[in-house]
C-alpha cells in the first residue's frame, strides 16, 4: 500500500528537466528568421496518458481543432507533441487544417507511429499559413536531436515575444511498504502578451513519469489550471492557440493523489507567475488578494476587475498610490458588498476602513506602490471566501511592442 510520508509535500527541483519516460529536442525550422530554435517536440519512450484544456476564444486555431481530434479519437493515448513558433496556423481556413494534419502525419511517419497518437500546436502571427515544407523538412534532425532529461531547448523553442525560457520541476516523495519511492512533474511555459483567464497566448506543458489514466491526468490539470493559469492577466486578451498539455508516462508508479495534485498545482503557479513577470514589457507586478466574501465566485470576481482595471494598473506602472481606484474597481464589480465595512491594505498597510481613509505613512504607502510587486488585500467583511488574482502594470513599452508585432 501507497502511503505519503510524515509532512510530506512536493520538493522544488531547480534542474529544467523532464520526467523519466520522455526524450525532447528544439530546432530551427526557418519559421522564424535563422539561427532562432522554433520547432520542439516531446515524446514518450512508450505510449503516454493526455489530457488538454483549450482556448474558449470562439476562433480556434488549427492545430487545436487538429489535437482535440486526436486527442478524443486515441481515448487519451498519445505518443508526441510538436509545437511550432513564429506563425499561430489561426484563421487559415481549410488549408490550415490541411497543414496541421500534414504536420502530423510526416512526423507520425518518421516516428513510426500513428497520427491520432500526436497532438500539435502553433503559435505566432494569426493569419499566416503555416511553411509546412519547412517543418516538414526539419522532422529527421528535429527527431534525431531527441534527449531525456533537460527540457531547455524545447521551452526555449516555443518561445514568441517571451524574454526567456519558462520552467519548473516538483519531486514527489512516497512509501510503499519498506520502498522509498518518487515521482517527478515538470512544466514548461511560453508566453508574455494576450493574457488572460480561459486563457491566453500561452501554451503550457506539464509532464509527470507518475502512473495516471487519461481521466485522472485531466482532473489533476483542470484542477490545476483552475488556480494558476485562470488567475493571471497581462493585457486583458485571449487567443486562438491558447492551451495547456498534460502527459503522463507511468515509469515511476502510482503517487499519493494528494501529492501529485500538490505538485501540479505548484508547478502551474510558479509557470503562470513566471508569464505575468515576463509580461510584454513588466516592470511591476500586481497581486490583489480578496478575503471575506460570500462566496468563492464573489471573491474572484473582485479581485479579478481590481486586478485588471486600467486605471489601477496605470498607477502601479507610475508608482502612484492612488488607492482610490483600487475602491472605484471593487464597487463596480458586480459584487454587492457594505462599503462601510471594507478594509482595504497595500502592503500590509491599512489604507480605508469604515467608510473612511485610514491614517497612513505617506512614504510607507508610496514605498509599497513602487515595490517590485504590488500586494493589494480588500476584505469584504462578508463571510469566509477569499481568492487571488495576478496581474501587472501597464506600461508604454507594452504599447510599443505590440504596435509593431508583424512589422
Amino acid at each position: 500500500m501507497s502511503t505519503a510520508t510524515p509532512s510530506a509535500s512536493p520538493t522544488v527541483t531547480k534542474t529544467p528537466c523532464w520526467p523519466l519516460g520522455f526524450s525532447s529536442a528544439g530546432i530551427g525550422a526557418g519559421i522564424k528568421k535563422l539561427g532562432v530554435n522554433d520547432l520542439a517536440l516531446l515524446v514518450g519512450d512508450s505510449e503516454l496518458s493526455a489530457a488538454a484544456v483549450f482556448t474558449r476564444n470562439l476562433i480556434v486555431a488549427a492545430p487545436i481543432q487538429v489535437s482535440k481530434e486526436n486527442l478524443a479519437n486515441s481515448a487519451g493515448r498519445i505518443r508526441a507533441l510538436l509545437i511550432n513558433s513564429g506563425c499561430a496556423n489561426a484563421a487559415t481556413g481549410s488549408d490550415g487544417l490541411v497543414r496541421a494534419r500534414s504536420s502530423i502525419d510526416s512526423l507520425a511517419a518518421t516516428l513510426g507511429v500513428t497520427p491520432r497518437s500526436i497532438l500539435v500546436n502553433s503559435t505566432g502571427v494569426i493569419g499566416v499559413q503555416l511553411p509546412i515544407d519547412r517543418i516538414e523538412h526539419a522532422l529527421p534532425a528535429l527527431t534525431a536531436a531527441l534527449k531525456p532529461g533537460s527540457c531547455e531547448t524545447f521551452a526555449r523553442a516555443i518561445m514568441t515575444t517571451d524574454t526567456r525560457p519558462k520552467w519548473s520541476s516538483r519531486v514527489v516523495h512516497w512509501t510503499d511498504g519498506t520502498k522509498e519511492c518518487e515521482c517527478t512533474v515538470t512544466g514548461v511555459a511560453k508566453g508574455a502578451g494576450m493574457i488572460h483567464p480561459n486563457m491566453a497566448t500561452m501554451i503550457a506543458v506539464l509532464a509527470t513519469d507518475a502512473a495516471l489514466t487519461p481521466v485522472e491526468l485531466d482532473g489533476h490539470l483542470r484542477a490545476a489550471v483552475e488556480t494558476s493559469f485562470h488567475r493571471i492577466s497581462v493585457d486583458g486578451d485571449t487567443s486562438t492557440n491558447d492551451s495547456v498539455f498534460a502527459l503522463a508516462s507511468h515509469v515511476a508508479g502510482k503517487a499519493p493523489p494528494h501529492l501529485l495534485a500538490e505538485a501540479f498545482k505548484q508547478v502551474s503557479q510558479e509557470l503562470a507567475l513566471m508569464i505575468v513577470r515576463d509580461g510584454e514589457g513588466f516592470e511591476r507586478g500586481i497581486e490583489v488578494r480578496v478575503r471575506g466574501a460570500l462566496t468563492d465566485t464573489d471573491a474572484l470576481q473582485v479581485a479579478r476587475t481590481v486586478a485588471t482595471s486600467l486605471l489601477v494598473r496605470t498607477a502601479v506602472t507610475g508608482g502612484d498610490p492612488n488607492w482610490g481606484r483600487i475602491l472605484a474597481a471593487a464597487g463596480r464589480a458586480g459584487v454587492p458588498f457594505d462599503p462601510s465595512a471594507l478594509r482595504v491594505s497595500a502592503g500590509g498597510i491599512l489604507l480605508f476602513e469604515r467608510g473612511a481613509p485610514a491614517s497612513v505613512d505617506l512614504v510607507k504607502v508610496r514605498n509599497a506602490f513602487t515595490a517590485d510587486t504590488v500586494r493589494i488585500e480588500l476584505d469584504l467583511a462578508m463571510g469566509s471566501a477569499s481568492d487571488v488574482f495576478w496581474s501587472c502594470g501597464l506600461t508604454k513599452r507594452y504599447v510599443e511592442i505590440n504596435a509593431d508585432y508583424t512589422s
